[in-house]
């Protein structure tokens, strides 16, 4: 017979499915005030802006992005009617497509992170100590979320951001 989980385990699920949508959602609505874009769109700059060249197939930065994005091809086709990325063919076998970050992309995804640290801090960071956030990440460790490689990520986009 398999064991159910405790009390306590369902109660620590509730409430990280709880927080994860709240503070999602916060830090979308801080966004939205500041003017910019849903975070899918930072969330998917920041991945083309980090990869060699500036670009991927798509089916990498689906597989990169934090937020899951169920419909990456229209994600891809908002940025590429706003310029922020461009389509190009494969050189290699002309039928696979990349998607490549522009000029323009890299500067919304440079402007959109001092909205977007300042609402972290504001729902995180402001409610934790450091040593808490580190606790924090090694709970999360346990449950398969790498806060190690997190860290030196959040370090290296506010660098960029400057």
């Amino acid at each position: 017979m398999k064991r159910k989980p405790s009390t306590e385990a369902t109660g620590a699920w509730i409430r990280l499915m709880r927080i994860q949508s709240r503070v999602l959602n916060a830090v979308e609505q801080d966004l939205k005030k500041a003017g910019f874009p849903p975070l899918a769109w930072y969330d998917a700059l920041l991945e083309l802006s980090r990869a060699p060249g500036g670009e991927m197939r798509p089916v990498e930065l689906e597989k990169q992005m934090l937020i899951p994005q169920y419909s990456t091809s229209r994600l891809i086709d908002r940025l590429v009617e706003e310029g922020l990325a461009a389509r190009r063919e494969c050189k290699m076998d002309k039928r696979g497509l990349f998607v490549e970050i522009t000029d323009a992309g890299r500067d919304l995804q440079k402007r959109m992170w001092s909205a977007y640290s300042t609402a972290i801090e504001r729902h995180v960071g402001s409610k934790l100590s450091d040593a808490d956030a580190a606790k924090l990440c090694g709970l999360l460790d346990r449950l398969g979320c790498s806060c190690e490689q997190a860290a030196p990520l959040a370090l290296r986009d506010a660098a960029s951001a400057r």
